[in-house]
């Protein structure tokens, strides 16, 4: 285990995924981002339709971004790419996009440096400013694992912060994205359908929860300090249930699909 994963594998934890729903949806808040999700053509990807395909190889890529060797990163960029390669704008599209645009990326990048950020917050005591640098210094391979330049990646935190809050202009969520994300919010890819009213609820509190105000704004989600008090007891009680957790039980279910990524890559097989 290499330095650079060391320092990202705290907050990749089975806990933190309760935070995936926000994350999506901040990064389909960008309308280029959103719509090359909405409208992509790579039919096995669609979350709907293949929901435990399309969570695997999302967490998979998470998995080797940020414990994987350079080996592993590579096969998966490859993968990842011939499926990208379809994923771009038509003339009929609302706005232009292309999967390869390493401005697009360094935004999802973005956001899910701004997700594990989160979730270590909410996991454990206040981090040393040393190590949220070094750990934001590490972080670049959730973009440079694809085709973001490493160069691209802000060099420090007050840079990130400026980049941040001038992307924060793009943010939009129509109509269109709004009710797909909403199904997202709300597990509705979730199978069988007959959970859907009892986990429904309580993944629309959490993923609320983890979103910034803007981004909750633009969902039209509902939130008031009675949900901020229980969400913040929630955390508290799951921060401790983390810490006395195994290791490896903590880091299920990435250190799994990284094991599977690599057996994948042995035998031959499609990675994504």
């Amino acid at each position: 285990m290499t330095a650079d994963n060391e320092l990202l594998r705290k907050s990749m934890t089975g806990v933190g995924l309760l935070a995936g729903g926000a994350n999506v949806i901040m990064q389909l808040a960008h309308p280029a981002v959103g719509y090359g999700v909405f409208e992509s053509r790579v039919e096995s990807g669609q979350i709907n339709r293949h929901p435990v395909k399309r969570t695997r190889t999302t967490l998979s890529y998470l998995a080797v971004a940020g414990m994987g060797d350079d080996e592993a990163k590579a096969a998966y960029r490859r993968a990842t790419n011939r499926s990208h390669a379809v994923v771009k704008s038509t003339a009929d599209s609302p706005v232009k996009y292309n999967a390869f645009d390493p401005n697009l990326q360094l935004w999802v990048a973005a956001c899910l440096y701004r997700g594990f950020e989160d979730v270590y917050h909410a996991l454990y005591d206040k981090p040393a400013p040393a190590f949220l640098n070094e750990m934001y210094q590490r972080s670049h391979v959730l973009g440079s694992t694809l085709q973001m330049p490493r160069e691209m990646w802000p060099p420090d935190r007050v840079t990130f912060e400026k980049y941040w809050n001038t992307a924060l202009n793009d943010v939009h969520i129509d109509p269109t994205i709004r009710k797909y994300l909403y199904g997202i919010a709300s597990a509705t890819f979730a199978k069988p359908k007959i959970l859907h009213p009892l986990i429904g609820p309580f993944m629309r509190f959490v993923t609320t929860g983890f979103l910034p105000e803007r981004f909750r704004d633009e969902m039209e989600l509902p939130w008031d300090p009675v949900k901020q008090k229980r969400f913040e007891r929630l955390m508290r009680t799951l921060a401790r249930v983390n810490q006395v957790t195994p290791q490896v039980v903590r880091e299920m279910p990435f250190n799994i699909l990284l094991w599977d990524v690599r057996a994948r890559m042995r035998l031959g097989r499609a990675l994504v």
